[in-house]
């Protein structure tokens, strides 16, 4: 447990299972809040130990793959000018085109424009793929 803490506190987030001759529900609690994936009481069977490190390989490329797309994501959004950005949150928000303007003070063929360039800097097409990144950029890493 001393090196699940040590390698938290550096930030290395790598899956970890513990095994252990000697564990009670109590330590494996604490493994498990801890973060870790999986926890395996003596004796447990070949197959036993080949699916935790399994689940803890799918689990750990699952969140490389959310930690790739909140970057990528990050950084189109980061490419957003101030006003791009506050069209962007405007938009999410499902103010209309005629309402964006409005809160804004700009006019409804500016704010088309703004949209428009915003969409294409954040490789999206719809308001609900719009949403899901907003959403991802919006995301706070644990």
């Amino acid at each position: 447990m001393e090196i699940q803490a040590k390698l938290a506190e550096r930030g290395d987030r790598a899956p970890i299972i513990f095994m252990s001759g000697h564990g009670d529900i109590a330590m494996s609690v604490r493994a498990m809040k801890a973060g870790a994936v999986d926890f395996l009481a003596k004796p447990f069977r070949d197959q036993d130990i080949i699916d935790a490190v399994l689940a803890a390989l799918d689990r750990d490329r699952d969140r490389l793959a959310t930690e790739g797309a909140l970057e990528a994501a990050s950084r189109r959004h980061a490419a957003l000018t101030r006003r791009e950005t506050e069209v962007m949150a405007l938009v999410v928000a499902g103010l209309m085109n005629k309402q964006i303007a409005s809160e804004l003070g700009i006019s409804e063929i500016t704010v088309k424009m703004h949209r428009g360039t915003m969409m294409k800097k954040m490789g999206v097409r719809t308001v609900a793929d719009l949403v899901r990144i907003a959403a991802i950029v919006n995301r706070r890493p644990p």
